[in-house]
């Protein structure tokens, strides 16, 4: 034999050796147990929980920490309590040049609900809020608006009016906008999409309600996830089984602009008073920032016009609570329920 051939049969001796061990840690990462691996942090107002399915401890933190950072960032973007916000900056300049990606994603998105919803939804009712609120702060009258101050307040209420051009996003005189019904939504969006990115193909992102599950949970069976019951007693509503999907949940429990008028904290737009028509609504739907905005939609529009409108869009589903605490399903919603 010579050194030619000696040469051919070690390296393809080699080759296979090389195969054999990688095989052996292919098949040492399927058997190993796998693990969920979560953190819980208090950002955007609200508590938020990071959990990863995995059977490296030190990656699943790792890739939890970067999904954190996609949520911090678009707080650092969208919070309109932070006056260096970006969009703060819109709000109290009226105009943004060359505005954050993001940004200007939420807000024309944000328009495809409002359209969806005929108005119940839109992002431009700051200017409504910051009314009630002025009403029961400390040096207001704590009494309602009178209907001459919530008509005048309307008119700076519409979200046609919100121009973007070139990301060039402007308002106009008197308006601002509130991305508190989408925001949430969209970051846990965005801390999703780092885990798929990051090679995670289970888990979860919830933040104060607003969740989104990928995967399953390491037996395999669907993430649960229960309905917390208005009068907050231990039963849950209901307990959904979700798995690749998004859930939000809009309601009152106990927010309100003021704890004896029990106001809603959420205002219908397209009148300017707080809606009162139901006590939750939940929203089952393929995105969180999808999810988040048609809970709210869906809340203030009430029974009839709410399911009318979930019935009439593809892939969401809704179970709402009324004022007299009738359980009411959209068409496909048992199908998530626990049986």
């Amino acid at each position: 034999m010579n050194y030619k051939t000696v040469a051919i049969v070690l390296i393809a001796i080699f080759t296979v050796l090389l195969m054999i061990d990688y095989t052996a840690d292919i098949n040492s990462v399927d058997t190993e147990e796998q693990n969920i691996y979560s953190q819980t942090r208090s950002l955007m107002d609200t508590t938020v929980t990071i959990a990863v399915v995995n059977y490296n401890e030190t990656y699943a933190l790792n890739v939890v920490d970067r999904a954190f950072e996609k949520i911090e960032y678009v707080d650092d973007v969208m919070n309109n309590y932070d006056n260096k916000s970006e969009l703060s900056m819109l709000n109290n300049e009226g105009s943004v040049h060359n505005a954050d990606p993001d940004l200007v994603y939420v807000i024309k998105r944000s328009k495809y609900y409002s359209e969806k919803s005929q108005g119940a939804f839109d992002i431009s009712i700051q200017p409504i809020l910051d009314l009630w609120a002025s009403k029961y702060s400390p040096g207001g009258s704590y009494q309602d608006p009178t209907p001459d101050e919530i008509n005048e307040t309307l008119e700076l209420v519409n979200y046609s009016a919100i121009s973007i051009e070139n990301n060039n996003i402007s308002l106009k005189d008197g308006m601002k906008i509130t991305l508190g019904g989408i925001a949430k939504g969209y970051a846990v969006d965005s801390a999703i999409e780092s885990l798929l990115n990051d090679g995670i193909v289970a888990g979860f992102v919830n933040a104060g309600g607003d969740g989104r599950y990928i995967g399953t949970k390491p037996d395999g069976t669907p993430w649960r996830v229960g309905l917390q019951n208005p009068d907050k007693n231990e039963d849950a509503v209901t307990i959904m089984n979700i798995k690749n999907r998004a859930v939000a949940t809009s309601g009152n429990y106990e927010r309100y602009f003021n704890d004896t008028t029990k106001r809603s904290h959420i205002a219908d737009p397209r009148t300017g008073y707080s809606s009162g028509n139901l006590i939750s609504s939940t929203v089952i739907a393929n995105s969180a920032m999808d999810a988040d905005a048609f809970a709210t939609a869906v809340f203030i529009l009430g029974e009839n016009e709410g399911l009318d409108m979930i019935e009439n869009t593809d892939n969401i589903e809704c179970l709402i609570i009324t004022t007299d605490k009738r359980i009411v399903r959209s068409t496909g919603f048992s199908d998530y329920e626990m049986n």
